[in-house]
């Protein structure tokens, strides 16, 4: 990930087009830091042509007056004049390997990043580097991609070449923007002077008024035959741009090098007051600032790329020496609320919101329609998790919300049903839920939920919550845990399961006595409810499968499944006309493949009147909902007069740039479907005969049964990108510290003895987590690589073994 040190300043520079002298310039840039008195290092991460052609050849032939203070070097040298991909692969036929494969992106960057330890560490003194790219922006890297996306990683601070010729205002914006849409933070635009074009004159203002210093230098001289006269010419030329003249005492690359130490400067100003300022300013979600003790307790994270942040490091900034990274990688270990689906700052869907946002910004929804609107809404019904029962698609803004909507369309459904019903019996309809349930932080959605730590005091709990039978992995044996309230199945408070697969394949189970006693123990709470004169249920919502903010409860599928067939009368299948109560699933948290099904109705064998989905729908970029309903809940809103409507709606309504996002989301999935990755976990949790699970996990079976062994583990459980793990606590609860305090050491980036490094840059990383009071819980992207889970394996091992 992204490096930063106090006396290590580095630069990536880009150009806007080929041609356009950036190793001229770049080579000028070291020239002038050596100048200043700092060690200066040019790094060319790959060069293609000859060697006597190759950038890092001519920084040494030019800078040789300063070679104690200037270091140059290529990486990765190929010998064909042509784009790097394209090199490569005419390297391996010259030598015959028909099979060979390029560099990733990852190899490039981790040798990047390797030198720019190396050469921090080699001094204390103030220093340079420049990274010199190849081609413009987005010329292609070894692997094919995008420059612009393989060092992205790195997040290095950047200067732009800009183009002077003909047509160059337009291909230096065009590759700003490129950059900026990256969230590459460009310190200066540097271009040569033409006095014909004069392309710098549009581009200062327009730079200017987006906080950008450009600066413009001379061209150098036309190129001499003679090898020595070209020398003294261009090194002349060095020095006249490097250095303040009488002609010319403003515009040279000193003032350049000012302006980047300042930048420099200022980042890390900002960095080191960003903790204080938050601190004074702030109001976190979910946090009790009692227990923050300071400035010292908050994390600033300074970037986030893939699966991780980049972080301020506290024992950096309080290095006297100034060798170490004031930055480090941490894996963002909750996925950012279980939001990331294909990792952090992924460009397809920066560049989705971008497409949406330029065509669009923001439209008026109500009896309209947008295109990416109209195509999720359609995916979503007919080739998502609405296929086979949802009619409409309601979009709203966030999970919470979707379950507002959801909640109103349920009980709207439920009265015109209950004509006997008057106003006030409506206003004290209830619902029929799970303890634990957890369904958002607006009023009406805590409304659904029972009293708990989530609650407010307007808090007015609205119905009935049974206490669910949950599936975990107790020393190596997958159990069922039977509450004590089902006393109708006195046999046993946990039932052992052969495999986790048996457990998902519900149908199958329908007639085992377990189910049974489910359906007796659900039936005898509803009769005694209405005996007791308890509220009048009017839907069953439920999270199906995994309850999230309850303490990450995976609910055996089976009862929610008898649960579902019961409220229905029996009735089993997709829903064309609720029957007995409208059911709501609230797949917010788990849908779309967060435990590795992309809806829990094939799973349970049922599938719901009302759902909403949120969080994954849209990568984690920004927050949108989308509520489905069937035809007959459709059906409860039709009539004549408009106060009978759903009438419910934000001024953000069906965002086109939410949509579009969405839209790419969905696309990115259906490639995940057919990834190595997944086909790998596929296989390692399928069943004993080889047959594929219904369900499956990226965590690794033998990891998630063996850490289940230890001495203060109570239990783990694993589906999709979930891992959840119980600390032993006779206090067990949210209020609970005890799986805060078993990890705490994750949160460091030391690297374990024996543990492989996977951050992108290959540097030691730290686990951000979150815990549920005795619970703690990890997650993945869905596209995170089995080597980087495997590696956070390791590191939960060592601390949870070694504890």
């Amino acid at each position: 990930m992204s490096t930063l040190f106090r006396h290590f300043r580095i630069h990536q520079v880009f150009g806007a087009n080929t041609d356009v002298g950036k190793t001229i310039l770049t080579t000028a840039l070291a020239s002038a830091s050596a100048q200043r008195g700092n060690q200066t290092f040019y790094l060319k991460p790959v060069s293609t042509g000859p060697l006597e052609d190759a950038d890092d050849h001519h920084v040494n032939r030019y800078t040789s007056k300063f070679k104690h203070s200037i270091h140059a070097e290529c990486l990765f040298r190929y010998d064909e004049p042509v784009s790097p991909h394209l090199a490569v692969k005419l390297k391996a036929a010259a030598n015959g390997d028909t099979e060979a494969i390029s560099p990733s992106d990852a190899t490039v960057v981790d040798a990047i990043a390797n030198r720019i330890l190396m050469h921090a560490n080699s001094t204390s003194k103030p220093a340079h580097m420049y990274m010199e790219t190849a081609g413009g922006v987005h010329s292609p890297a070894l692997s094919g991609s995008s420059q612009a996306d393989c060092y992205r990683p790195l997040f290095l601070p950047t200067i732009l070449i800009g183009d002077s010729k003909l047509g160059g205002i337009s291909s230096t914006i065009s590759s700003y923007e490129s950059l900026l849409l990256r969230g590459y933070i460009i310190d200066v635009v540097l271009l040569f002077r033409d006095n014909y074009y004069r392309n710098a004159d549009y581009l200062k203002p327009y730079f200017a008024d987006r906080g950008i210093y450009v600066a413009t230098v001379d061209p150098p001289p036309p190129r001499l035959l003679d090898p020595s006269e070209n020398f003294k010419v261009t090194d002349k030329y060095y020095a006249s741009i490097t250095a303040p003249t009488a002609e010319n005492p403003e515009d040279t690359l000193q003032n350049v090098i000012a302006h980047l130490d300042s930048c420099h400067s200022k980042r890390l100003q900002e960095l080191d007051s960003m903790p204080k300022r938050a601190y004074d300013n702030i109001w976190w979600p979910f946090v009790q600032h009692g227990l923050v003790k300071g400035e010292q307790d908050v994390t600033v994270i300074d970037s986030a790329y893939s699966d991780f942040f980049s972080i301020t490091n506290k024992t950096g900034f309080k290095d006297t020496s100034g060798k170490q990274s004031l930055l480090e990688p941490q894996f963002d270990g909750s996925s950012s609320w279980w939001t990331q689906t294909v990792g952090h700052a992924h460009p397809s869907l920066t560049m989705a919101a971008a497409r949406a946002s330029g065509r669009y910004g923001h439209v008026m929804f109500p009896q309209a329609v947008h295109l990416p609107a109209l195509k999720l809404a359609e995916r979503l019904i007919h080739d998502g998790p609405g296929k086979g029962w949802a009619d409409r698609a309601f979009i709203s803004d966030n999970g919470s919300t979707g379950m507002e909507v959801a909640l109103k369309m349920a009980l709207r459904a439920y009265t015109l049903r209950h004509p006997e019903l008057n106003n006030e019996d409506k206003k004290q309809l209830g619902i029929l839920g799970l303890k634990g349930s957890y369904h958002g932080d607006t009023i009406g959605a805590m409304d659904a939920c029972e009293e708990g730590v989530y609650t407010c005091e307007w808090h007015d709990a609205k119905g009935y919550w049974l206490d669910p039978p949950t599936v975990g992995i107790k020393n190596g044996e997958i159990s069922i845990t039977v509450p004590a309230s089902l006393s109708s199945f006195p046999e046993a408070k946990e039932v052992k399961a052969a495999s986790l697969s048996w457990v998902y394949e519900v149908e199958n189970r329908l007639r085992t006595p377990l189910a049974q006693a489910y359906a007796l123990y659900i039936q005898r709470a509803l009769d005694s409810l209405e005996k007791r004169g308890g509220p009048k249920l009017a839907a069953l919502v439920i999270e199906p499968i995994l309850m999230g903010a309850g303490g990450m409860l995976f609910v055996d599928p089976l009862f929610q499944r008898v649960l579902v067939d019961t409220v229905r009368g029996r009735r089993s299948g997709s829903s064309s006309t609720w029957s007995g109560l409208p059911v709501i699933f609230d797949e917010v948290f788990v849908g779309l493949h967060r435990v590795s099904v992309e809806s829990s109705g094939p799973i349970l064998g049922v599938y719901p009147d009302i759902s909403v989905n949120a969080k994954v729908l849209t990568g984690g970029l920004l927050p949108l909902a989308v509520t489905l309903a069937s035809k007959s809940i459709f059906e409860a809103f039709l009539a004549d007069n408009k106060a009978d409507a759903l009438l419910h709606g934000h001024s953000y309504t069906a965002h086109p740039i939410g949509c579009e996002v969405a839209n790419e989301t969905l696309s990115i999935l259906d490639k995940l479907k057919e990834s190595d990755d997944w086909k790998a976990a596929q296989a390692s949790w399928a069943k004993p005969d080889g047959e594929k699970s219904p369900v499956w996990s990226l965590w690794d079976p033998n990891f998630v049964m063996e850490i289940s062994k230890l001495p203060q583990v109570r239990e783990t459980m694993t589906l999709g990108t979930v891992l959840a793990i119980k600390i032993k606590d006779d206090s067990a609860g949210y209020t609970s510290n005890s799986a805060q305090s078993a990890l705490r050491s994750l949160l460091d980036a030391s690297e374990a003895e024996g543990v492989l490094s996977s951050a992108p840059g290959g540097a030691p990383f730290g686990i951000h987590y979150r815990t549920l009071g005795d619970v703690a819980y990890f997650m993945t992207s869905l596209n995170t690589s089995s080597k980087v889970i495997r590696s956070i394996e390791d590191k939960l091992w060592k601390t949870l073994a070694g504890s």
